[in-house]
């Protein structure tokens, strides 16, 4: 999302996502090209599976999330993808009836409450003065995309590790994206290459790529959708913190007031529940 802001346009947006997740799986591959191979037949069976998680990781929450950057703000995005925890948490538990306790829905309560804080710069009023742009519908949908991506990754059977699992996700993202990408590339524009713009392909490969999407999935692998899903309450306060340490940005009072509401929170709704006697 900080690279959505900061590109800005400045390389066309099905360009940044068919690249990122190119790069992405050229990194990949030394370590899951194996295992493909030896899984081939899951992949001819499941290659279905793997097309649509592409789709809805990859291409949904691509460009239009890079395009949307170009119109809309930091915080209009971090206010939108605060609605993703909600919006998974009942696809769980109306597709697949998984449970949610009080215990976690108090846990996503408080977390979303620490959020619109931070959002809101401790000031409510601010969300009356907040003005939406057509950017913010790309946000929605790749917001929903998101959600939908969250619980089919729990949902669908695989019999790959992470990092292997992950590399076919990937290859199924940059076969949705390649003919977007041609596409802009002959009607709108092509991106120029040059060294900044492959140290942006590079550094959206290895942490926004590599780095959190493999992260996300061992925590769904292991919490579920709806506890892992409490992690994206921590975009506002990581967004300060880079925007601290990276731009000069000073962290202000309703930081610590957020952060102070979406640390319980967090261990409300992702701590198991202590089994008695």
């Amino acid at each position: 999302m900080l690279v959505a802001r900061w590109n800005a346009g400045a390389i066309p947006p099905v360009a940044l996502a068919f690249w990122r997740w190119s790069f992405t799986l050229a990194l990949l591959l030394p370590f899951a090209a194996t295992a493909l191979w030896r899984g081939r037949d899951e992949i001819k069976r499941q290659w279905p599976s793997y097309l649509w998680l592409g789709f809805l990781g990859m291409g949904v929450c691509g460009a239009p999330v890079y395009l949307a950057g170009v119109t809309t703000t930091a915080t209009n995005i971090g206010l939108i993808y605060a609605a993703s925890p909600v919006v998974i948490v009942l696809l769980a538990w109306g597709r697949y009836g998984d449970a949610v306790s009080w215990r976690q829905a108090g846990g996503i309560a408080v977390c979303l409450c620490g959020t619109l804080w931070i959002v809101g710069r401790g000031d409510l009023g601010n969300f009356v003065r907040l003005q939406f742009v057509a950017g913010d519908l790309l946000i929605v949908l790749a917001m929903l995309a998101w959600s939908v991506y969250s619980v089919a990754l729990k949902h669908t059977a695989t019999g790959f590790d992470a990092t292997t699992r992950l590399a076919a996700i990937v290859a199924g993202g940059v076969a949705v994206n390649l003919p977007f990408y041609a596409a802009e590339t002959l009607y709108v524009a092509a991106p120029s290459f040059d060294a900044k713009t492959l140290a942006t392909f590079l550094f959206v490969a290895l942490v926004p790529g590599i780095g959190s999407y493999l992260c996300y999935s061992v925590i769904i692998a292991r919490l579920g959708p709806s506890r892992a899903s409490l992690v994206m309450y921590l975009i506002p306060l990581y967004g300060a913190g880079l925007a601290w340490a990276l731009l000069g940005e000073q962290l202000a009072d309703f930081h610590l007031v957020g952060l102070g509401l979406m640390l319980p929170g967090l261990w409300l709704g992702t701590a198991r529940p202590t089994a008695r006697g």
